[in-house]
Order: structure tokens, then C-alpha cells, then sequence
């Protein structure tokens, strides 16, 4: 039970950390591409800025295995924002792509190392 209470947490901050880079990103996107209020901009810096607080918070040691298994994360919802939020629709490519991504997710957090 332990360890189903880690993973959930450990996924928890995968997700939260994708959430707030996108997040934080599409609202500078807005402000530079799209034209909006300059707030859009300052708000999405402090949000990036918590960005780079959230993967600490993970219990695996490597910060390099952490950004790594983070970026396949980060394809998936990444496709998922552009979906519902940007209402463009994943193509073949893209949900193949994010498909693939939690393979490699795995390997590099829970494969076998001696």
C-alpha cells in the first residue's frame, strides 16, 4: 500500500509540473503571439518559476532521470492541451508520439539498475 501511495505522488507532480510548464508557457505564447496584455506574460514567468520548484519535490535522486522521465509527461499532456485547449486535433503522429512516450517514462524510472 505504501508504495501505490508514492507512485500516486510521484505521478501526482509529473502531471502538476506539466500542467504549470504549459500553463506558464501558453500564457507568454498569448502575450507574444497572440497580442495580449503584457499580465499574461508577467503572470506566465511566476508560473514557469513554480515550474522549476515542482520536479524537486520528486523523491528520485537524478535531476537529469527526473527532466528526462518528466518529458514524456509532458508529450502527453502537451497533446492533450493543444486538444482541448487550442482545439487542434492530435493527428496519427502526435497520439502515436504519446503513445510511445510512457515506455520510455518507465524504463528510465523503474528499470533495474544494479
Amino acid at each position: 500500500m505504501e508504495g501505490e501511495c508514492e507512485c500516486s505522488r510521484e505521478f501526482f507532480l509529473f502531471i502538476l509540473a506539466g500542467l504549470v510548464e504549459i500553463g506558464g508557457g501558453y500564457l507568454i505564447w498569448l502575450w507574444l503571439r497572440e497580442g495580449v496584455s503584457f499580465c499574461y506574460g508577467i503572470m506566465g514567468s511566476l508560473i514557469l518559476v513554480l515550474y522549476g520548484i515542482i520536479p524537486t519535490l520528486q523523491d528520485f535522486p537524478y535531476f537529469g532521470r527526473v527532466y528526462a522521465a518528466y518529458g514524456g509527461v509532458f508529450i502527453i499532456l502537451a497533446v492533450f492541451w493543444g486538444w482541448a485547449i487550442d482545439k487542434k486535433i492530435p493527428d496519427f503522429y502526435d497520439g502515436l508520439g504519446a503513445l510511445i512516450s510512457p515506455i520510455g517514462v518507465s524504463v528510465m524510472l523503474w528499470g533495474p539498475r544494479t
